[in-house]
């Protein structure tokens, strides 16, 4: 499988989807929380790593297959949970979790995304990973988890970055906020979008559908915002970890991650891995960027778990230099909802090959053979 040539670079992806979706869909899409600052600097602060290539190196060939809780993938990056999918393409989450089983890499699902545990599970045969946004009501919590498991989801990941919705103003404007409310701008722009309007009408208005059974039936858009304002309950404590572990009898990932002090208590809750992310820029527009604390956080916890890392990544340069600064697995979202906001069901496919085109390059480049030497590479001077 290769990407479309058309299409080499992210940029032009991004051009490519904001002609094709409403705008209210783009900017929920790209925007952060407040003035955007720490999504520009998540990507801003990747791109000051710099690599070191030792060009006389003997190398034979750089492979970039990398095991992973026991699964061994075909590239070092996955698919990050995204909410409302759909909303930015029709069954976007379906076209995603199919081009991730077919180029062997991993795929999350989010709660509040637009496919339900189920199905997610069908098209990756049982691979998919479930992001949990923690429900108020443990009852809930315990029989999405059952779903989870019953579905064969290997992965459980669980989202501590989302104490309270982030503050963000296009998404007000726009009528995303809770409760969603649909203006006038809102149905001009999709009158100027027809393929997607079409594609919506054919395929149905997306809705949270994991959260489908829960809901009483005949919600308005007022009183859908109201009940998963009230379902949820984003703010994770040792506490409410604890009985999820002695649950779920696979791995558990802690997504969300941006000091050392949260990385201490996920080796002594028992967790297996932790994702260093701040949720795309989008919840503390004063916080740290993550490639900042992942050096200081794969330095101390590398040998105890897991260490993974979204939020900023965008290319295969940005894959490298994150693995440099010492993560075991990368994930991207962003990236991936362009690709399919751009070019509907061949998107995923083309990301992923993309992806790993410009990988596989900068792998050759600097002479590094294995994923895991990365760090060889990095320089330190900088």
């Amino acid at each position: 499988m290769s990407y479309d040539s058309r299409y080499p670079a992210i940029d032009d992806l991004i051009r490519k989807a904001k002609r094709k979706i409403p705008r209210f869909a783009f900017e929920y899409l790209d925007g952060g929380c407040n003035e955007d600052v720490n999504l520009a600097r998540n990507t801003k602060e990747i791109r000051e790593v710099q690599l070191i290539p030792q060009y006389l190196t003997k190398h034979t060939k750089s492979e970039m297959k990398t095991e992973l809780f026991g699964h061994v993938y075909d590239a070092p990056f996955g698919i990050a949970p995204v909410g409302l999918q759909g909303l930015m393409w029709p069954k976007a989450p379906e076209i995603l979790a199919k081009a991730a089983h077919e180029h062997n890499i991993p795929f999350i699902l989010s709660t509040v995304t637009t496919m339900d545990i189920e199905r997610a599970s069908e098209l990756t045969d049982g691979k998919a990973w479930f992001q949990l946004y923690h429900p108020a009501d443990n009852a809930l919590r315990d029989d999405i988890i059952r779903r989870a498991d019953a579905a064969g989801c290997s992965v459980l990941v669980l989202l501590c970055d989302v104490p309270t919705f982030g503050f963000r103003p296009r998404d007000i404007r726009n009528g995303l906020a809770m409760p969603p409310r649909m203006t006038l701008s809102n149905m001009l722009q999709i009158m100027g979008r027809p393929d997607w309007a079409l594609r919506t009408l054919i395929h149905g208005q997306p809705n949270f559908t994991t959260m489908k059974p829960y809901m009483p039936k005949g919600l308005d858009m007022k009183q859908l915002g109201r009940y998963m304002d009230q379902t949820f309950s984003g703010r994770l404590n040792e506490e409410k970890i604890a009985p999820i572990r002695d649950m779920w009898k696979g791995k558990i990932v802690l997504k969300g991650v941006a000091c050392e002090a949260d990385a201490e208590k996920a080796v002594k809750l028992g967790l297996d891995g932790i994702i260093v992310s701040n949720h795309g820029g989008r919840q503390l527009d004063a916080g740290n960027s993550t490639i900042k604390p992942l050096k200081y956080i794969a330095e101390q916890y590398r040998d105890k778990l897991t260490v993974m890392m979204d939020s900023g990544i965008r290319s295969g340069p940005d894959i490298a230099r994150s693995l440099a600064s010492g993560a075991d697995f990368t994930f991207l979202g962003r990236t991936f909802m362009y690709s399919v906001a751009a070019l509907g069901s061949r998107g995923g496919d083309h990301a992923i090959s993309l992806l790993k085109t410009q990988l596989q390059q900068v792998m050759e480049q600097v002479c590094c053979e294995r994923i895991e030497d990365f760090p060889n590479f990095l320089d330190r001077m900088e």
